[in-house]
């Protein structure tokens, strides 16, 4: 596979998986949306933060896409600044805490260094940033009714959402196979 098909597979995998997380939390989450697109559980949230860790800026790409998909189609289809601007802003936040982790804790691109203390710090930061931004959109926009009810409900949500994310794939790499020892010698 080359560079450019690796690339292209993880910008449209990271869309493809961040839009069937959307799904799922609108069938299982169905009664817990705080307001349109805020849901006290919000599992996309996981796959954005999950998305920027494993793929940087290709993950980021893929975000976007699939958040202007979502947003223009679905979520705002008659509020295109909205759409636009809600797509920016939600792929904004993953990525900058990813950067944010390579410059703090040298992140590398293996994740091997990223411990368990390091990634709760990093899910409670882009629990924080995302609604931060989009609570700034909403203000400079004018809407300031319920903010902080509003911010918090995103919060928990993106919170949540990423806790749930992060530890069930944890769960399920621990009962995968281990690679074989010959497969792991170079």
């Amino acid at each position: 596979m080359s560079f450019f098909q690796l690339r292209l597979c993880s910008v449209v995998g990271t869309a493809l998986v961040f839009i069937g997380s959307l799904w799922a939390n609108q069938e299982i989450f169905v009664h817990s949306e705080f307001v349109r697109g805020v849901n006290w559980v919000y599992l996309p949230a996981g796959i954005r933060l999950l998305g920027t860790l494993l793929f940087g800026a290709d993950g980021a790409i893929g975000l976007l896409i699939a958040s202007w998909l979502v947003d223009f189609f679905y979520f705002f289809p008659n509020d295109p600044v909205r759409a636009f601007a809600g797509g920016i802003i939600a792929t904004i936040a993953p990525y900058a805490v990813y950067r944010l982790a390579r410059e703090i804790y040298g992140l590398n691109a293996s994740l091997s260094n990223l411990t368990a203390a390091r990634l709760m710090v990093l899910m409670v930061a882009y629990a924080i940033a995302g609604p931060l931004l989009h609570n700034i959109w909403f203000y400079l926009q004018g809407d300031s009714h319920d903010i902080v009810s509003r911010f918090l409900a995103m919060f928990v949500g993106d919170l949540a959402g990423t806790i749930i994310v992060i530890y069930t794939l944890k769960v399920v790499l621990h009962f995968l196979p281990k690679p074989s020892e010959s497969l792991t010698r170079d």
